[in-house]
């Protein structure tokens, strides 16, 4: 089953607006277009604010957007002085609250993904994410590729690689919630994991592993040797 396209808010169910989404799970099942559209509310003429949150996303490197002059955000269509100021306010709030937020988190082994998935671990429905590292394995962006049902997530390695390319990636690791609570890999784990890694391979882009994480345990394929195409 395929993922339904979403062009407006009003197209979409309640239950998968980004607002409503936020209140229900947390903002941490929010990619980042999702969340500057839960901070702009609507779009401008002609456009909704999902169309106009991607592409702010996609031309502004968010990590650093408290330091984007205000010149530059004013070039991007749609960002009047209204929108860069909401963005630039939370760019600040964020930097004071998380004041050493430029220090890109580490990833060590599985167990600093399963940290870093706290957000998920507990969700009723599958939620895949992608962690894009540098040389360093420092992560660069993370975000939340599918959202899938009660056992199930839809991934195509199109979305899971346009990130990778986006920041110049070097390598990625994959990480879903067993809503289950039991972390062990299903069948359908280890043929998209095969897939996505046949795909990296072509475009030079390891996957360096995938964790399976329910609330109080995880399993790694790295650790299991299943990382294979």
């Amino acid at each position: 089953m395929r993922r339904k396209k979403r062009s407006t808010i009003e197209d979409m169910m309640e239950e998968e607006r980004p607002r409503e989404r936020l209140l229900e799970s947390g903002p941490g099942v929010l990619t980042d277009a999702d969340l500057v559209a839960v901070l702009f509310g609507t779009g401008g003429p002609g456009e909704g604010v999902l169309e106009l949150s991607a592409r702010v996303t996609a031309a502004l490197p968010l990590r650093q957007l408290h330091r984007v002059p205000v010149e530059e955000l004013l070039l991007v269509k749609g960002l009047g002085h209204a929108r860069a100021a909401q963005l630039l306010a939370a760019a600040e709030l964020g930097r004071r609250l998380w004041p050493d937020g430029d220090a890109a988190a580490l990833v060590r082994g599985p167990e600093t993904v399963f940290d870093l998935t706290r957000d998920i671990r507990g969700a009723n429905r599958e939620h895949f994410v992608g962690f894009y590292l540098n040389s360093r394995n420092q992560v660069l962006r993370r975000e939340i590729i599918s959202i899938g049902s009660l056992n199930a997530s839809i991934v195509h390695p199109r979305e899971v690689y346009q990130p990778a390319i986006a920041v110049s990636a070097a390598s990625l690791i994959l990480a879903h919630n067993h809503p289950s609570g039991d972390p062990t890999p299903s069948e359908e784990d280890l043929a998209i994991t095969r897939r996505l890694v046949e795909a990296g391979r072509i475009l030079g882009i390891d996957i360096l592993d995938h964790v399976v994480v329910a609330k109080d345990a995880y399993a790694s394929f790295k650790e299991r040797k299943l990382l294979h195409a």
